[in-house]
């Protein structure tokens, strides 16, 4: 009795333990949840107002916000395109890896442009455009490069696999349009079997109820019995009837 009530009550805390895990999992889930809807909420109102003061304010605000909306279209784009490739190619990892060295200078040049924003000396924020421009383009040149190398990986290997699917097609093809022609089969006593129809049957006397029929009979291989996996253009097979 004294062991039954001891087990009882270790698969109680057992479960208590378990549960309190779950709730501290699906409340961490959560929270992970709505940091990232908040940054994603925070992202797209600043590029927004980036977006409207590039295109509808002039002078040195809006060159800031110009280079600023640059760098970050061109760093989004090369993150989204590099972290979706490397789950398909490993090999990308290593430019995965100098992105993300690539990114801390961004990062820093994008903090940089925002505090040059909101500074009210124009004329000195004014004299550092060239070199701010400067620097933003050789990171976002470094970006596109590195997107596009990516993305010109992955179209040559799709080229390849369809160059040898239309290849094992061909073949395939091929191997279908060769009929084959059925022979007799040996008659006991070692008798050879007559010789195909592009030879000319053996004459032989004629059966007592009719002639011999003229020339072998032609066979085709019947198509493959198994499931086939079914796509929207494929029509409803229909069944091979024989004579």
């Amino acid at each position: 009795m004294v062991a039954a009530i001891l087990i009882l009550g270790l698969l109680f805390i057992a479960f208590v333990v378990l549960g309190v895990y779950a709730g501290v999992k699906a409340i961490g889930a959560a929270k992970r949840s709505v940091d990232r809807t908040i940054t994603q909420a925070r992202r797209t109102v600043e590029e927004t107002t980036l977006r409207a003061k590039s295109y509808g304010q002039a002078g040195v605000g809006g060159e800031l916000a110009r280079l600023r909306l640059s760098l970050r279209t061109s760093m989004r784009a090369t993150q989204d395109a590099l972290r979706q490739g490397v789950a398909e190619d490993a090999s990308l990892a290593e430019s995965l890896g100098l992105f993300e060295r690539l990114s801390v200078h961004g990062r820093q040049l994008d903090e940089e442009l925002n505090k040059l924003e909101r500074d009210p000396d124009r004329g000195t924020v004014a004299s550092l455009l060239p070199t701010l421009k400067q620097r933003t383009e050789q990171i976002t040149q470094s970006a596109d490069a590195l997107r596009w190398a990516a993305r010109d990986r992955a179209q040559r290997f799709t080229d390849d696999d369809l160059d040898a699917l239309n290849a094992q097609i061909d073949l395939e093809a091929g191997a279908l349009r060769h009929w084959t022609v059925e022979t007799d089969t040996p008659a006991p006593g070692g008798s050879r079997p007559r010789q195909e129809a592009a030879n000319g049957p053996e004459q032989g006397p004629e059966p007592e109820n009719g002639p011999v029929a003229d020339g072998p009979a032609r066979a085709i291989t019947a198509p493959d019995p198994r499931p086939q996996t079914a796509y929207p253009w494929q029509k409803k097979a229909r069944p091979e009837t024989t004579n």
